[in-house]
This record gives structure tokens, C-alpha cells and sequence, in this order.
């Protein structure tokens, strides 16, 4: 299983939902199509174990969306969640998720994953706001543990 190719396809299905009138799981077999298709990209073939974590994190994000934004809305500072870029929001979306809601990875490996995500989806400034938000996130949870 590939994981950080499963959530490279989780943002960018969950950036088709934000685009496109689709259902959820659509989002997700489009890109596992594009991914199939491209002959040029070997590293990035998907396998079955793949493309179920893929699925998993998609359904989760979108069953927590609400819950999910609502977190994120209390650890942003100065900024609202519908003005984020969409790539940054999706990428924090599915870190949150993996953080609060998801036992399959440590918290801190959900972060140290988004800010790769960010760095390669996003702009020059995504892994940093990204690490920033994650980090006040983290922080958070680590203090109701104690």
C-alpha cells in the first residue's frame, strides 16, 4: 500500500467535489482512472490497498466535513475557512481528519504528510500555513490528553 499516493488522491478528489457536481466515490475512481491511464508515471501505480485507504480517508473527510471545518475554523487566525485556497483547505481537511477522527497514523505523521502534500499541491507559503495551522492543532489535542 501506498499511502502518501492515497492521499494525494484524496485531495485531489476531494478538489473535484469543490469543483464538479459529483458524488464522492466518482470523485475518487476519476483520478484512480487518470492515475491508470498515465503510462509515465510508474512510481504512481495504485494498487487495491491503495485505492481502499483512498476511499476510507475520502468517506471520512466527507462524513466530518462539518465537524472537521469547524476545528479548523478555531485554529485559523485571521483568516475564515471559505477564503483558504482550495487545495490548502482539502489538505488540512484530510490532516484533521487523520489527527482527530482516523487511529490508522500518529498525529504527527498526519501533519508531517500534509506539509508534503502542501509543498507539492500548493504555493511556495502552503507548507508553512499549513504546518502553522496543523501545529496549534496538535498542540490542542496533546493538551486535552493531559
Amino acid at each position: 500500500m501506498k499511502r502518501r499516493l492515497a492521499r494525494e488522491m484524496v485531495v485531489s478528489s476531494l478538489y473535484q467535489l469543490e469543483l464538479n457536481d459529483v458524488e464522492v466515490f466518482e470523485a475518487l475512481e476519476m483520478i484512480i482512472e487518470e492515475i491508470k491511464a498515465d503510462d509515465e508515471v510508474s512510481d504512481k501505480v495504485s494498487d487495491e490497498a491503495t485505492d481502499e485507504f483512498a476511499r476510507k480517508l475520502l468517506l471520512g473527510v466527507n462524513e466530518h466535513k462539518a465537524a472537521i471545518d469547524d476545528l479548523l475554523t478555531s485554529h485559523l487566525t485571521g483568516w475564515q475557512v471559505d477564503r483558504l485556497s482550495r487545495v490548502d483547505l482539502q489538505i488540512l481537511r484530510l490532516a484533521c481528519f487523520e489527527m482527530v477522527f482516523s487511529k490508522d497514523a500518529p498525529p504527527k505523521v498526519a501533519v508531517n504528510e500534509a506539509i508534503e502534500l502542501a509543498k507539492h499541491f500548493g504555493t511556495d507559503e502552503s507548507g508553512k500555513f499549513v504546518n502553522g495551522v496543523l501545529a496549534k492543532l496538535l498542540q490542542n489535542l496533546d493538551l486535552e490528553k493531559a
